[in-house]
């Protein structure tokens, strides 16, 4: 069957501004349930146009480095294969750069922000841990099933791309910045949590911004529960 991939193009260093363009790929039946919208972008990158622009790693939903709209609804282009997407001759595959983030050219977004946010939600373990000594730092099953859902994040972007507030408000620190930090706060190696809800307690940029719009559940390509994460921190800034 023919497939059409609709894609938004940007090139900064032309006039042309933003436009769509349509590529037409031969895609055998059997083979819907294998290629993925990330092979797509690959076959029209090498044999149609070598100027299309997208960003992808590892290829298998790790690297969330291809995070992008695919028929309005924010995917990793690499795990969305084309049967995913019940195609048929008339369907159109639309894939447009993530909402939510300046494109710089084609597919790819400006990120900066967003990893300064996550810088801001200090991903990281910090504090003396009492048990720190000259082994390893241990964790019990019951402390890592507390934090193993968030850390599931790849930090793709999908989530904060898809918040309404995340658009009005650059400075709000964003559900996977947010994730991020609840991960590291509630690890059992880390001993500064008064300092991180401090950070956190914010009534615009930190998780009383959260306005529970839910579309971050949706875009989420891991499945995580990002609005119950969301609330566990508010409950912990309530408590502490």
């Amino acid at each position: 069957m023919k497939v059409t991939f609709r894609i938004s193009r940007y090139d900064p260093e032309t006039n042309e501004g933003s436009y769509v363009e349509d590529f037409l790929l031969e895609v055998e039946e059997y083979e819907l349930t294998e290629v993925t919208v990330l092979d797509a972008l690959v076959e029209i990158k090498e044999d149609q146009d070598g100027s299309l622009t997208f960003r992808h790693g590892c290829g298998h939903g790790s690297c969330g480095s291809c995070a992008v709209l695919i028929n309005e609804k924010n995917r990793l282009a690499c795990e969305t294969h084309l049967d995913d997407l019940e195609l048929d001759e008339k369907t159109v595959v639309e894939v447009s750069s993530l909402p939510g983030f300046p494109t710089i050219k084609d597919l790819v977004v400006d990120m900066d922000n967003f990893f300064r946010n996550d810088r801001l939600a200090r991903p990281f373990i910090s504090g003396e841990d009492e048990r720190s000594g000259p082994t390893e730092t241990e964790q019990t099953p019951g402390e890592l099933r507390r934090i193993l859902e968030a850390t599931e994040c790849i930090n793709c972007g999908a989530c904060t791309a898809s918040c309404p507030t995340y658009w009005e408000n650059e400075g709000y620190l964003g559900p996977a910045a947010l994730v991020r930090a609840y991960r590291w706060m509630e690890d059992s190696r880390n001993s500064e949590i008064e300092e991180r809800l401090a950070a956190l307690d914010d009534e615009k940029d930190g998780v009383w911004g959260c306005n529970k719009f839910f579309n971050c559940l949706e875009a989420c390509p891991k499945e995580i529960d990002t609005v119950g994460i969301i609330e566990a921190l508010k409950r912990s800034v309530i408590t502490s």
